[in-house]
């Protein structure tokens, strides 16, 4: 996905996110980050758009620590503070060359891409998040968006040793957009991370297939597994859903 189209998604995440916060309230509970309010999510997605914008503009070397979530704002103050750092980060981006130079900590053509690219699905699980506070239907998103986001989480979060999905004899679990062109292989074993290949080549002992939204909101945990069609064998799915949390 181009570095554009992923500023462009990340400015429509963020503002449907900011909207869906307005509607629940402040203090609605967040049925997919249990223990968490709106406010909660609001501050918690708001603190990681100033930490990515900082890290871009002042070209930070890195490792960066990530910014503490703020005690503040509360009440009106909210969303107002939210929608600043949001803007914030999309003008940082838009403004930041593809030359940058700055801290990332996943694999990609150029900083400014990561940066784009990690912060639209930052941005759009949590508003997935706000909006399951609200209650009611969800915004569709793109299936091309959906399916780069797969690829971030199966050949970026996934590929790194502090992964915890592990399994004791090898197994491939294959995944596959019915809307997107695009598949992957996620081959297990217990003393590496997982390894991703973007292909079908060879069996798998378990595939799940449905909408890239359906997908990536599996994937992410945001839906239940039977939001998927899952073959083969349910239980490297559910292995899946019990430690792939990303932290």
């Amino acid at each position: 996905m181009r570095t554009i189209d992923s500023i462009a998604h990340l400015q429509r995440e963020g503002e449907l996110l900011a909207d869906a916060a307005a509607e629940a309230g402040e203090h609605a509970p967040v049925p997919t980050c249990p223990g968490w309010s709106t406010g909660d999510l609001v501050r918690h997605t708001g603190t990681f758009h100033r930490w990515a914008a900082r890290i871009v503009a002042e070209r930070l070397p890195g490792p960066v620590p990530e910014d503490p979530m703020p005690e503040g704002p509360t009440g009106a103050a909210l969303l107002p503070w939210f929608r600043d750092g949001h803007g914030g980060l999309v003008r940082t981006l838009r403004a930041a060359g593809h030359e940058t130079d700055c801290w990332t900590f996943l694999p990609a053509p150029s900083p400014l891409a990561f940066w784009a690219r990690r912060q639209a699905h930052e941005t759009a699980v949590h508003r997935v998040d706000a909006e399951s506070a609200r209650g009611g239907k969800l915004t569709s998103l793109d299936p091309a968006f959906a399916a780069d986001g797969i690829d971030e989480l199966l050949t970026g979060f996934h590929a790194r040793s502090g992964s915890r999905v592990r399994a004791e004899q090898p197994r491939a679990l294959r995944v596959r957009p019915t809307d997107a062109d695009a598949a992957w292989t996620v081959r297990l074993s217990a003393g590496a991370a997982p390894r991703t290949e973007r292909s079908t080549d060879g069996p798998a002992d378990c595939e799940l297939t449905g909408p890239a939204q359906d997908l990536y909101l599996v994937l992410w945990n945001r839906l239940p597994l039977d939001a998927a069609t899952l073959t083969g064998d349910a239980a490297l799915a559910a292995l899946w859903r019990e430690t792939s949390a990303i932290s």
